[in-house]
């Protein structure tokens, strides 16, 4: 055998066993393809564009499921994913000699459902949850309160997403 065939001989073994190992990625949801319509989350705060942020990184995050479609038509859509960010405090923590904040401890709390459309069942709901991050300033001139919000939605919506698809793996089964 010539090297090439070799190359794609243990090409093919290494595609066959990983395969066949029952390995599965999971943060892709491969299950029957779902639509989810998924409105703007409701701002109880004064913290202006936190809802857009949520909305953003929900988005990205249920983009990576090639079997999901965030949509904003509540029409055809199988499941509704709502929510709403009921608190925010945003304390500056750390002070450096010209009075900017070089640390900050966000808190955040929020409440969310995931429901079926067809069956009107819901399928997961969190009345509350609460998050904290503390953020030290990367430069000066970064905004370490945003910067900290960033990191608590980017986590929630992680958390969101891959409970979501749980519920749907265990629905499927």
């Amino acid at each position: 055998m010539s090297k090439i065939s070799l190359k794609i001989l243990a090409i093919f073994c290494l595609i066959f066993m990983l395969g066949g190992c029952g390995y599965y990625f999971p943060n892709i949801y491969d299950g029957p393809e779902k639509s989810v319509y998924m409105p703007n989350w409701k701002n109880r705060t004064d913290k202006l564009g936190i809802d857009s942020l949520m909305y953003q990184s929900l988005s990205s995050w249920f983009q990576k499921s090639p079997a999901i479609r965030i949509t904003k038509e509540k029409n055809n859509a199988d499941l509704i994913l709502a929510g709403e960010i009921t608190y925010i405090d945003l304390p500056s923590v750390a002070w450096d000699g010209n009075a900017r904040s070089t640390g900050t401890k966000v808190q955040l709390i929020l409440r969310y459902v995931l429901k079926d459309l067809k069956s009107n069942d819901i399928i997961w709901e969190v009345p509350r949850d609460v998050w904290t991050e503390d953020v030290s300033a990367i430069n000066e001139s970064a905004d370490t309160e945003d910067e900290a919000l960033k990191v608590i939605v980017d986590d929630i919506s992680e958390k969101i997403y891959l409970g979501t698809l749980n519920k749907l793996r265990k629905i499927n089964k």
